[in-house]
């Protein structure tokens, strides 16, 4: 998928938005707690481990939340922010697809570079402001709460990248790329032959090393150097020297030393950047893994993480908050998805390895908020935590005892946050559920075999790029991202082969075969129902949505829009639950200390629910429904 890339204004030259303070109308006090992934069916087969969730639903109510289609986090979380339908606010996946080339690309931001830029030597001056764009349309709910006076802090909000600009203060989530400008890119340094040989990692890099009288260097990519004309990548260089007896080392990066044992990981590890001499750096950290140093030598080294002390890209609102937090508690992942699932699905760490990773990453943005509402007194707090969505991926249905630890860790947080804040209206939500993911999907070789996709030559078929060999002229539709099908229409797409006027009868034929689809191992179903679609936005929306049965998901080559050859095949991955399914079959949950009203709620009631209560008019495109 088609990073977000970086300008180098961006990392150094955006500014964040000003704070004042306003005298607010309500002192009424919501905390409210976004558990990405928590499915409703886990908890109730696990009350007696968790007895402050349980508390809470006996204080007021625990319902199912409907979630969204389709049930991804960035579309839900979407639809919670604004209140619109994804129909209204644009986000259908976590992947899009250009229009003009079908390739993906991200669906939350895009940072864009300078419009003006002074060129000198080999050096490109910005003389002007870069941008981040944001892919959603409408308005966040805590801005219409700010703007009235109510004081909200918002906690890692997903798909709040840039924090958006408010009279109050925000930490962005998911959405927010590490400083390469990606979703989160690790490095795996080893002298292990064997490792060296895959050619598989992505999105990580296996680089090798070897060592010289017990010394080595590790070279990390940074960032591109887009103040330089040929944008040449940045490196940040780790100095290594493992003790001759004894498995430990001494790791040297950006001035500062530690020491770690095998199996130890580090805290963070500031890195400045050169990009312009010494006018202008970027601000990285990186945290080391010590995975082996005798008798092989093996070492993990994080994604570059936008440094939350000296933030280059506007990760907070106002611009200094992350600082102020860093001071508080001390640094923190400020990468929107921390958990590094991809190094346990490529086996550059164990799965007790992964759950360690994520163990860091929880404890720091559970101090998060634990500071925060040490420093609320009233007024509106969002908290979003994403460990029980990154650990079920990785858990669902094959280690659900260890799964129920990080259940168990949101248990004793509520029941923490309930003894600090008794008064608060209390409210626990997650934006879907999960299921096993058994089986993988591959819908643009379903697609080529009925004849709507067509390949230059049927030999090569594969899944080593995307569309590498389609055959636009005669492709009447495609499939990119995890339940999207577009139509190669004339007029919006740049190779289009359909009219707009056969656009009707194509789908129509589509859908009632697509609804047929047995997977030729098993003899089952493949798919529940199909969703046709009335987006604001038709020229990015997909023309139709699959929501798959249970055990079933799209294949990670589907996503990305490669045409492998198989139909079906088993999901053989480290990843083995998922949601991304038909959203009757993955429900989120709804838990609070107040009784609502509302037989079935849906996300979209819960904004609405939030402006109500603080006497703020919802606009009048929000559709909700009062909770309480």
């Amino acid at each position: 998928m088609k990073k977000v890339t970086l300008s180098a204004l961006a990392l150094f030259l955006l500014a964040g938005c000003s704070s004042t303070s306003q005298q607010h109308t309500a002192s009424k006090r919501i905390i409210v707690l976004g558990i990405d992934g928590m499915d409703p069916g886990f908890v109730e087969r696990h009350w007696d481990s968790l007895p402050n969730l349980d508390k809470l639903r006996h204080q007021g109510t625990f319902q199912r939340l409907a979630t969204v289609m389709p049930p991804q986090s960035p579309v839900a979380w979407s639809t919670f922010i604004t209140g619109l339908s994804p129909e209204q606010h644009g986000i259908w996946d976590f992947v899009h697809r250009e229009p003009r080339t079908a390739m993906p690309i991200s669906s939350m931001a895009e940072v864009q570079a300078p419009e003006h830029q002074l060129s000198v030597g080999p050096y490109l001056i910005p003389l002007s402001e870069g941008k981040v764009k944001m892919q959603r349309d409408g308005t966040p709910f805590w801005l219409s709460l700010s703007a009235k006076g109510v004081p909200v802090t918002i906690l890692r909000m997903p798909t709040d990248f840039p924090a958006a600009e408010c009279e109050g203060q925000s930490l962005s989530g998911m959405g927010t790329p590490d400083l390469l400008g990606t979703f989160g890119t690790f490095s795996f340094y080893t002298d292990d032959p064997k490792v060296l040989e895959r050619k598989d990692l992505s999105p990580g890099a296996i680089i090798p090393v070897r060592l010289d009288n017990q010394h080595t260097e590790l070279i990390v990519d940074g960032p591109d150097n887009t103040l330089r004309k040929d944008h040449p990548r940045t490196t940040i260089t780790v100095k290594v020297d493992v003790d001759p007896e004894k498995p430990v080392a001494l790791f040297e990066a950006g001035g500062k030393k530690i020491v770690l044992k095998q199996g130890e990981w580090s805290e963070w590890l500031p890195v400045n950047i050169p990009m312009l001499g010494p006018v202008a750096s970027a601000h990285g950290m990186i945290r080391l893994y010590a995975k082996e140093l005798k008798p092989g030598f093996r070492v993990y080294v994080s994604p570059v993480n936008i440094d939350a002390a000296q933030p280059d890209l506007p990760i907070s609102n106002p611009k200094t908050y992350s600082a102020d937090l860093a001071a508080a508690i001390g640094e923190f992942y400020t990468q929107g998805m921390a958990e590094d699932t991809a190094a346990l699905r490529k086996g550059v760490l164990t799965r007790q390895e992964y759950l360690q990773q994520a163990a860091l990453v929880h404890k720091e943005h559970l101090a998060i908020l634990h500071h925060a509402i040490e420093k609320q007194k009233d007024g509106f707090l969002f908290f979003h935590f994403f460990g029980i969505d990154q650990n079920s991926h990785m858990l669902w249905g094959k280690y659900d005892s260890e799964l129920l630890e990080t259940y168990k860790l949101v248990d004793r947080t509520v029941g923490e946050v309930m003894k600090k804040a008794p008064d608060a209206t209390l409210i626990v939500m997650s934006d879907h559920g999960f299921n096993t993911f058994d089986r993988a999907v591959n819908l643009n070789a379903w697609l080529m075999k009925e004849g709507y996709l067509t390949l230059t030559d049927p030999k090569l078929v594969g899944d080593a790029e995307a569309f590498v060999n389609v055959d636009w002229a005669k492709t009447k539709a495609y499939a990119v991202g995890l339940n999207a099908i577009y139509i190669n229409q004339v007029g919006r797409e740049e190779r289009g082969s359909v009219h707009p006027v056969e656009r009707q009868r194509l789908l129509d034929e589509m859908e009632k075969k697509l609804l047929t689809f047995r997977d030729p191992g098993t003899g089952e179903a493949v798919i529940d129902r199909l969703y046709r679609l009335n987006p604001q936005h038709p020229e990015t929306a997909p023309d139709l949505l699959v929501g798959y049965m249970p055990r079933y998901r799209a294949s990670w080559k589907t996503v990305l829009g490669s045409v492998p050859a198989e139909l079906v095949e088993d999901n053989t991955d480290a990843w083995v639950g998922d949601h991304c399914i038909s959203d009757r079959f993955v429900p989120g949950l709804l838990i609070t200390n107040q009784r609502t009203k509302l037989e079935h709620p849906a996300l979209a009631d819960l904004p609405f629910t939030f402006l109500n209560e603080y006497g703020v008019t919802p606009p009048p495109k929000l559709q909700g429904r009062r909770l309480f």
